[in-house]
């Protein structure tokens, strides 16, 4: 799957609401934290706003792509900002970290709750990770894409490709989770009425993200096709108001604190 960081920046101040919410909730003070590091920095964006919550700390963003990344070099580094491509997957620390934030991206990676331990090995006892994933999968965003892939023509045409499907668990699970691996843990949901502007809007939101494995899979005529049948899904559901279009979503955070027995 490729990532575009204009198309996903379409709508950076909405997308970036959960991240200072989850961020808000970290309780790690500036004399804390001397390595944060960014899983899933995207465009990096983000990443800098974390420079600016400790002062003091060297951030790294981590990001599987590398047009995303590239963004995030042409924008800027330093000696205490810095941006690498890695697969989260098989990413470890020269050293232990203080901050470890994972934004929108674990609902990507298979698996990700048993990956949840390897990642809290990577902080320091006493140390932080933060993260949030979209629960909103049950949406008519999502399930018009769903429902797409499963007509006989998109059916045909994906059979036996590799296409990639994002999913999250509950906020129960989570916090089961963080908890039995010996973890302080606030684990919460949020939905927010996102008001989009501009036309077509959540075709254009959806195509910068939940849209693009598929998009990927397929020839640009293709592409043109499965975008018109996903409009005609989802517009009864969205319908663009003279203020804007509202986007229900749902977002699922965790904050962890690690205890001093997580496998290192």
């Amino acid at each position: 799957m490729t990532w575009d960081p204009d198309a996903y920046l379409q709508f950076g101040e909405e997308r970036g609401r959960a991240f200072h919410d989850l961020l808000a909730r970290v309780p790690a003070g500036p004399d804390d934290v001397r390595r944060v590091v960014d899983l899933g920095c995207g465009p990096g964006n983000l990443t800098r706003q974390l420079a600016r919550r400790w002062p003091g700390a060297v951030v790294e963003g981590v990001d599987a792509s590398a047009a995303m990344v590239g963004h995030a070099v042409a924008d800027g580094t330093s000696e205490r900002l810095a941006f690498t491509v890695a697969d989260l997957r098989t990413w470890s620390p020269a050293e232990p970290v203080d901050v470890l934030v994972s934004n929108a991206t674990l609902q990507w990676v298979p698996g990700h709750l048993d990956l949840l331990e390897r990642l809290l090995s990577a902080v320091r006892p006493g140390g932080w990770l933060a993260f949030q994933v979209p629960g909103n999968f049950g949406e008519r965003s999502h399930t018009a894409i769903a429902e797409l892939r499963a007509a006989p023509r998109w059916r045909e045409r994906l059979a036996g490709l590799d296409v990639e499907q994002p999913c999250s668990e509950e906020p129960s699970v989570y916090l089961d989770r963080l908890v039995g691996l010996g973890c302080r843990a606030d684990v919460w949901e949020t939905t927010y009425l996102q008001v989009l502007q501009g036309p077509d809007a959540v075709v254009r939101w959806i195509s910068s993200t939940g849209l693009r494995p598929v998009l990927g899979a397929l020839d640009e005529g293709e592409r043109d096709d499965f975008v018109a049948e996903y409009r005609a899904l989802v517009a009864p559901a969205y319908p663009e108001r003279p203020w804007g279009t509202v986007l229900p979503y749902r977002r699922i955070f965790a904050v962890a604190q690690r205890g001093e027995d997580v496998a290192a």
